[in-house]
């Protein structure tokens, strides 16, 4: 069968309540793509020019868009609406969810995306509606990388005026297990509708089971009764992130940018506690090596206020000190208000010997050859760094103090002066410490040197962030 004169249509690939989407072949430029079918009698084509051009407008890396549309006639003369889509390669979050636990780094990558394109068609006065599972693909690009790319899609409830209310006999064309407090009760929605549905989402990537079964009424009758139990094994930092977003009041809720905000800390917290893109989220607390006597008996206090006075030297929200014995990497960081209370440590790391002067990168756009590394490709996206050896009295480097932002920064002399002074501060604590154990016999350890072992670096090298909780 042809649409359009243009599109030949192949297999059904997927079904929905009112659609089926198949995969098609364009004729015209040669390449594969997908086509939904809106059932003929669903779509008034005539009321939905105005939507379908919105959605003609939608372009964003985080959304299957819309490549053209057309109307079709059966042989009684009847519309159907259908829209031609890329064809992605992967699977969908529904089929994800029945195989292995998904890592909980995983889940911050996949959240980060969904909040991402939402925010996007958010600013475009676009509410998508119907955010479930099945509507977030997990795009496989074919060159084996470990980070999956979420991409959101089916707008075919955005088409639609007021779809989302629940008919008189009980049924909705929405998804019921998903549905937002609003959307159950028939009440107007905005934004915050696709907020709820995310937190349900996200919360089923933790339990692996749908908060909300059943019909749609006793589906809507749980959500309007309760909120959602969100298990004591999720991490802290996402039963307070899922509390808010899955709020029964939508002003309760964050938006989609703020969600953005909390979810890139998400990222930065488990890229480094999790190397494997797979590991097991219950694996919380993770075994971590030994740290040396002189550096883990040091009063973190200390090196808190030495941290903090760092990121306050450049507004920025992050700061760390990272100091390197043998195989083993200590540190202790400080974090902005809209950083601390969702990561506890970030060490930037590669193997390689520490560097014995100062690094200064204002913005990491500006540095091509930094393109592919993890700490300056979103979600986390760092864009400023500036890094100071930290040396003992002998003249060896053995660590890092570094500051990090998320937006470019300038580096004053007088700033790169005050930062030496502080790391001169630390490395004073350190010494004196050391000595303290020494004469006190408790220790004969020295201070760390260097050797071909971990050692903080600057985004523009090859490292791989690592959390170590010390809570």
């Amino acid at each position: 069968m042809i649409l359009g004169d243009r599109y030949r249509l192949d297999d059904a690939i997927g079904h929905g309540a009112l659609s089926t989407v198949y995969r098609a072949r364009d004729e015209q430029l040669g390449r594969d793509v997908a086509i939904k079918r809106f059932d003929v009698g669903t779509v008034d084509a005539a009321r939905q020019e105005s939507e379908l051009a919105i959605l003609a407008s939608l372009d964003h890396h985080g959304l299957v868009t819309m490549l053209d549309a057309g109307i079709e006639y059966d042989d009684k003369g009847r519309a159907g609406r259908y829209i031609v889509m890329p064809l992605i390669r992967g699977i969908n979050l529904q089929d994800r969810l029945r195989g292995p636990r998904i890592g909980t780094r995983n889940i911050a990558e996949i959240g980060y995306d969904i909040a991402e394109a939402l925010e996007y068609v958010h600013a475009c006065n676009v509410i998508h509606r119907d955010v479930k599972p099945s509507n977030i693909l997990l795009v496989d690009y074919g060159n084996g990388a470990a980070r999956a790319r979420a991409k959101l899609t089916d707008f075919g409830i955005a088409l639609s005026e007021d779809i989302e209310r629940l008919t008189a006999d009980g049924t909705t064309t929405g998804t019921a297990a998903y549905l937002s407090p609003e959307q159950a009760s028939g009440a107007g929605v905005g934004p915050a509708t696709d907020i709820y549905s995310t937190g349900l989402l996200l919360l089923q990537c933790f339990t692996r089971t749908i908060e909300y079964p059943g019909g749609a009424v006793e589906s809507a009758v749980a959500r309007l009764s309760r909120n959602p139990v969100i298990p004591p094994y999720v991490p802290e930092r996402w039963r307070d992130l899922l509390s808010s977003m899955t709020e029964r009041e939508p002003r309760e809720r964050p938006s989609a940018r703020e969600v953005v905000s909390a979810i890139r800390q998400l990222v930065v917290a488990e890229a480094g506690r999790h190397k494997d893109t797979e590991s097991a989220f219950f694996d919380n607390d993770p075994t971590e090596p030994g740290l040396p006597d002189v550096l883990d008996t040091i009063p973190d206090e200390a090196l808190h206020r030495a941290t903090t006075m760092a990121a306050r030297l450049f507004s920025a929200p992050i700061s760390v000190v990272s100091i390197v014995d043998h195989d083993r990497t200590w540190l202790v960081s400080h974090y902005g208000e809209d950083v601390e209370q969702i990561v506890k440590q970030l060490d930037l790391s590669n193997p390689s010997a520490p560097s014995e002067h100062p690094i200064i990168i204002e913005n990491t756009l500006d540095h091509p050859e930094m393109a592919t590394n993890p700490l300056v490709q979103e979600p986390i996206g760092l864009r400023f760094y500036v890094g100071i050896p930290l040396k003992s009295k002998n003249g060896q480097t053995i660590g890092t103090l570094s500051v990090a932002d998320f937006t470019p920064g300038t580096v004053s002399e007088a700033q790169l002066a005050n930062l030496n002074d502080l790391g001169a501060l630390i490395m004073a604590q350190l010494e004196l410490r050391q000595e303290g154990l020494r004469t006190s016999g408790h220790s004969s350890d020295s201070i760390p040197t260097p050797a071909s072992t971990p050692t903080p670096a600057p985004p523009g090298g090859d490292a791989q962030p690592q959390v170590a909780s010390r809570d």
